[in-house]
């Protein structure tokens, strides 16, 4: 379009006995780029507002002080560069948590998450599974984790069942610290029994 007003405008001042036949084409050919920067305007904003980084096969490790923290593993992992700047993985997710020997304290997958990092949480979605170190496991529909809080919530129900058969808990929701040690279950049902060894979480005693 540019092109084609340019060589109006050329042979207007070359060939001056013809203006009136030039000027009627040149306010179509304007119209018609207007036109088309509103398009590209559009384009422009749509491509602004999804803009977003998308690596296949994602490892990332946390370390703090040398010492690593946990490691996720997703087989997407997709970037916002948009104010939220939020990391979303809409192919599961898998992160495993490391004791202070390195050794596996815990993991959590699920179906989807999204980090939101300038809220600070993080969501996890759709068959989540946290597993502890002791076999035990939480299954849930949802998973919020509050960086600024340091603790995990949900709002729907949860099951929590012990390894050997030692106990089948149900909650309606549950918040609990980062290691899961101490979780207070709303409308918290079912049967537990205690060992001496046991890792898993006291419940709020």
């Amino acid at each position: 379009m540019i092109n084609g007003l340019t060589t109006s405008i050329s042979s207007f001042s070359i060939a001056k006995g013809s203006w009136s036949f030039y000027i009627i084409i040149l306010l179509p050919l304007f119209s018609a780029c207007v036109n088309d920067m509103k398009d590209i305007e559009r384009i422009a904003n749509i491509q602004e507002e999804e803009a977003v980084d998308i690596s296949k096969n994602v490892t990332v490790i946390y370390s703090d002080s040398a010492q690593v923290k946990a490691e996720l593993q997703a087989p997407e992992m997709r970037t916002f560069h948009d104010t939220t700047g939020n990391y979303e993985f809409t192919k599961g997710v898998e992160i495993l948590f490391f004791d202070e020997n390195g050794e596996e304290a815990q993991r959590i997958r699920s179906d989807y998450a999204i980090q939101r990092q300038s809220k600070g949480l993080t969501e996890f979605r759709k068959n989540v599974v946290v597993t502890r170190a002791d076999g035990s496991v939480i299954k849930t529909e949802e998973l919020f984790h509050d960086e600024k809080e340091e603790r995990y919530y949900n709002t729907v129900p949860i099951v929590l069942l012990f390894k050997d058969d030692r106990g089948d808990l149900q909650a309606s929701s549950f918040t609990s610290d980062l290691d899961f040690e101490n979780i207070i279950g709303e409308n918290m049902t079912g049967y537990y029994i205690s060992t001496d060894d046991s890792q898993f979480p006291s419940f709020g005693r």
